[in-house]
């Protein structure tokens, strides 16, 4: 399973960004969707997950400013950031909780991608 991103950049405080992640191989079903960062210094953490049942869980800090979403028929998971700040910036992944059909559970990871929000 590949999982790619894309839409990072430079953004001004108070602009918006949105990411996209995409997978692509031999997948029977994703469970989860989520999108993490992890800014320098500091630990990876959870930004927003949505599962199958488009259930949603944000962190604390980014409530009411990102939305997730996902496309099943797709497998992609997107990530509307606005309103952001300088404390956002960090390199975002985003990650596919995946049932192969061999019944297999697999966590996949994209390799990354920088947000920067700076002036």
């Amino acid at each position: 399973v590949q999982v790619v991103e894309s839409g990072g950049g430079l953004v001004q405080p108070g602009g918006s960004l949105r990411l996209a992640c995409a997978a692509s191989g031999s997948i029977f079903r994703i469970l989860y969707m989520g999108w993490y960062r992890q800014a320098p210094g500091k630990q990876r953490e959870m930004v927003a997950t949505i599962n199958s049942d488009d259930g949603t869980n944000y962190s604390g800090s980014v409530k009411g400013r990102f939305t997730i979403s996902r496309d099943n028929a797709k497998s992609t998971v997107n990530l509307q950031m606005n309103s952001l700040k300088s404390e956002d910036t960090a390199v975002y992944y985003c990650n596919f909780y995946v049932q192969h059909h061999t019944n297999n559970l697999v966590n996949y990871w994209g390799q990354g991608i920088q947000v920067t929000v700076s002036s």
